[in-house]
């Protein structure tokens, strides 16, 4: 199985990459380097990146557990190395479910399989940082 990305240079630290869905980002770097914070930064895309990849896997193990779900939502927040290359050194993730008579024992199973079994993005990412979650439940 591959994947494909190119990457297209615009203009300054602005690039705009497309999928082989043929889907496109904007990507903008840092005034440091050019960018005129137009887009997300490279490094938040990989974030965003990581926490669709687990929503997308929690969801769908939810939807197989008939949980009665209105909403969910992955909260990411990284800490980066002082030194280059500036890779994640920490990852905690906040999965709030929303919806009725909610189980919170097969919703932290399906967290806890999307962690260690399902998530690429997670697995690439554990190489450098540590993988924190939290689960928090809103009966509505």
């Amino acid at each position: 199985m591959s994947t494909i990305a190119k990457i297209s240079w615009v203009d300054g630290a602005l690039f705009v990459a497309e999928g082989g869905s043929g889907h496109t980002l904007t990507m903008d770097g840092s005034t440091e380097v050019g960018g005129r914070n137009l887009a997300s930064r490279p490094m938040e895309v990989v974030l965003m990146g990581m926490g669709g990849c687990t929503a997308i896997d929690v969801v769908s193990m939810l939807k197989k557990q008939r949980q009665d779900i209105e909403g969910v939502e992955v909260s990411l927040e990284a800490e980066r190395a002082d030194d280059h290359p500036k890779v994640f050194t920490s990852v905690k993730l906040v999965y709030t479910v929303r919806g009725r008579k909610l189980n919170r024992a097969l919703i932290e199973r399906a967290v806890g399989l999307s962690d260690e079994k399902y998530c690429s993005a997670t697995a690439m990412v554990r190489k450098s940082a540590e993988i924190t979650h939290e689960v928090v439940l809103v009966e509505i």
